[in-house]
């Protein structure tokens, strides 16, 4: 006899309690079983990852902050406490369970989670009566995505953005800086090592 999978014992508990739903540590690891590659990562970001990744954000000047990828909301109630009453968020997932999570778990006006692709950002945000971004944050594993993802969503994202703006980039894999490099011509690198694992963070500023 076979033992269970991780995802089919997450399925029997969530039959047992009926209408109860997923944790979001519960969500995140059913996905990630998943979906292994588009999730990357089997544990969501540390608080200290979190709070390093948006310090250099100038929450005064953002109107309209862009997220790809943002799985349970790991950073989304920490952006929603930065941002101002006037801003918007906007969160785009190919996954639509992860989107369906969101809109569940997260009810404050400000926050518009979109089943998209990153690649298609410019029209997602126009299609919501935005001309730009003034950032954008990705934890997309940019390094298992299909071929010529990459690169495009790092154009496309320096397309979107104002000028003075910047892409924020999380990543396990210090490989991504390449992909950001054929569009941003200034990065700024530091490193988180609490976190599991250990993360690479980037700034690519549109000048």
């Amino acid at each position: 006899m076979t033992s269970p999978s991780g995802e089919q014992v997450l399925e029997r508990r969530g039959a047992r309690r009926g209408k109860a739903k997923l944790s979001p540590m519960g969500m995140f690891f059913r996905e990630f079983l998943k979906h292994p590659v588009m999730v990357g990562s089997i544990i969501p970001s540390s608080n200290k990852l979190i709070g390093h990744m948006l310090s250099r954000t100038d929450w005064d000047n953002t109107k309209l902050f862009v997220e790809y990828g943002p799985g349970v909301g790991t950073f989304t109630q920490a952006i929603l406490d930065r941002m101002g009453p006037d801003a918007t968020y906007i969160a785009i997932d190919t996954n639509e369970e992860f989107i369906s999570y969101l809109a569940d778990r997260f009810h404050d006006p400000r926050f518009v989670p979109v089943h998209g692709s990153a690649t298609d950002v410019r029209q997602i945000i126009a299609d919501r009566g935005h001309d730009h971004a003034d950032y954008v944050l990705s934890g997309l594993p940019f390094s298992t995505l299909p071929p010529g993802v990459g690169p495009k969503i790092a154009i496309e994202t320096h397309a979107a953005l104002r000028v003075g703006g910047a892409f924020l980039v999380y990543q396990f894999n210090p490989k991504c800086r390449d992909f950001m490099a054929l569009a941003f011509d200034r990065i700024d690198h530091a490193f988180e090592p609490i976190n599991i694992p250990p993360a690479q963070l980037y700034w690519g500023w549109k000048d």
